[in-house]
């Protein structure tokens, strides 16, 4: 029996770089089959090439033992063939019903749509992904784990054969991801294929049949998950022992460098304030929709806040705008770092400078040298894989993008820096890379306020750890007594230790 999608001798090549170099691939009805690598070893650039997305330069795809060469996502979608892409492809302002089914909303005679069979239609594939998700509201009001199910949910709806699936739980949390890798275990066995992309190895190890490794656009294996281990998987994904992934904490910490008193979000009631330390890594977890992100970007002056003080070296200081902050010393990494924190049309060289102008500056104009020079320190320092500063980010690797993102706010020297989701979507190698920065910078003095949905690195990278509850801190740990039982228990049922 032929397999359901095989790919043969895959070659494409970029501007400045071989994305994949004769690569090869093959699913069967009915399996998960994981690939994994890391960022910029081609997963993505594979999966876009199988979906019509973009075209290989040699090699041949097979679809149920016939050769096909879909040049659209269009013409993938009708021979069976699916994606959900890593970066959402919603629109906001359209309801999640009319999301769901683009291009296919049911209309009368008089090409008017149909809007009740449309959210009755929406609301049954809903309700069989076991997703809580209101078909009748706007997408823009869903938070980024409700928008990436929606997005799956868009592409389980056409029936595919074939679903291709890149870094689907990189925004959920681990409920919402068990609930997704069940549904994609009831959906293989229904003799869908299914081609996995992630970067986390609990997830393969759950879920997969099979898993193949890319390495530098370079094809290096495929195992079997039940005769492979993670070990095995990390050497083949990086050509050597990868070691601890954290890096030791501090012993102790530095006297108090930043304080927030009484800060309490628009719409909420509660009051929030905790204190941090020179050198310290301070940890925030909490489910999707606890607060943490919006109580950071209120920090930040990305957000109102409806009350409260923010003190810096033992003083109370303003702050209403990013710009206050940064003039502070304190930086923002994003959750969303191609929305908020990334100018992907726009060099390497532009993105690091964005929040330093006037450093790079002689008098009213940009000294080029001054910013060639900056990009390339940032550029060195955090190993980014580019053939120039001038790289479009968008070219980039979601690693070497995060990299990037670091050396823009490196670049203010800051005091403290707010990290959301460091290692969101991002491979083993660069997320070792991102620990140990961050680590160092603790090191130095500066202070580090880290929010992660994955408890493991909460727990391998906080010296001290704030669970927040429905936008209220709930609970405090040192580093010595948290587990992820306590986490889970105080971001769920309010009730710290």
């Amino acid at each position: 029996m032929p397999p359901l999608l095989e790919a043969v001798g895959i070659t494409k090549a970029f501007p400045g770089m071989l994305a994949l170099d004769n690569v090869r691939l093959d699913l069967q009805p009915g399996e998960i089959h994981a690939v994994m690598g890391e960022n910029g070893a081609g997963k993505s650039t594979l999966m876009k090439i199988l979906s019509g997305v973009s075209m290989a330069d040699t090699g041949e795809i097979r679809f149920e033992g016939n050769r096909v060469a879909p040049t659209t996502p269009r013409e993938a979608l009708m021979l069976g063939i699916a994606i959900v892409h890593q970066e959402l492809s919603l629109v906001p302002t359209l309801t999640v019903a009319e999301n769901i089914f683009p291009g296919r909303l049911p209309t009368n005679a008089f090409g008017m749509v149909r809007f009740g069979q449309l959210f009755r239609q929406a609301g049954e594939v809903l309700e069989k992904l076991n997703v809580a998700v209101d078909p009748h509201v706007l997408v823009e009001t869903l938070s980024i784990a409700n928008q990436q199910l929606v997005e799956i949910t868009k592409a389980l709806s056409l029936n595919c054969k074939v679903l291709i699936l890149d870094e689907p739980t990189s925004a959920l949390t681990d409920h919402e991801a068990d609930m997704l890798l069940a549904f994609l275990r009831r959906l293989a066995a229904d003799g869908v294929g299914i081609l996995y992309i992630s970067h986390k190895l609990k997830e393969i190890f759950q879920v997969a049949d099979r898993v193949t490794v890319l390495r530098d656009g370079k094809y290096v294996g495929t195992e079997v998950i039940s005769e492979t281990t993670p070990d095995q998987l990390i050497r083949m994904m990086v050509g050597r022992e990868l070691g601890d992934m954290y890096p030791p904490k501090n012993q102790q910490a530095g006297a108090p460098l930043f304080e927030v008193r009484n800060l309490r979000l628009p719409g909420e009631e509660e009051f929030n304030s905790f204190q941090l330390f020179e050198g310290e890594v301070l940890g925030f977890a909490g489910l999707i929709g606890s607060g943490r992100s919006e109580l950071a970007r209120a920090i930040f002056g990305a957000e109102p806040k409806a009350e409260g003080e923010i003190w810096l070296f033992g003083k109370p200081v303003r702050i209403n705008s990013p710009k206050d902050s940064i003039a502070l010393g304190i930086g923002y990494l994003p959750e969303d770092r191609k929305a908020a924190g990334l100018f992907l049309e726009m060099s390497i060289k532009l993105n690091v400078e964005a929040a330093v102008i006037e450093a790079v500056s002689s008098g009213p104009f940009v000294a080029g040298n001054k910013e060639r020079d900056l990009a390339r320190h940032y550029v060195n320092q955090l190993n980014v894989s580019t053939p120039s500063i001038e790289q479009e980010v968008r070219r980039l690797s979601g690693g070497n993008q995060q990299k990037t993102l670091v050396g823009k706010w490196l670049a203010i020297q800051p005091k403290i820096l707010i990290v959301d989701e460091p290692t969101r979507g991002i491979d083993v190698g660069a997320k070792k890379e991102i620990h140990f920065l961050l680590r160092a910078l603790a090191q130095s003095g500066v202070g580090v306020i880290m929010i992660s949905s994955e408890l493991p690195e909460v727990l391998g990278m906080s010296d001290r750890i704030l669970v927040m509850h429905e936008g209220a801190i709930v609970a405090e740990y040192n580093a010595a007594d948290a587990t992820e039982e306590k986490i889970i228990r105080s971001a769920s049922s309010h009730k710290g230790e």
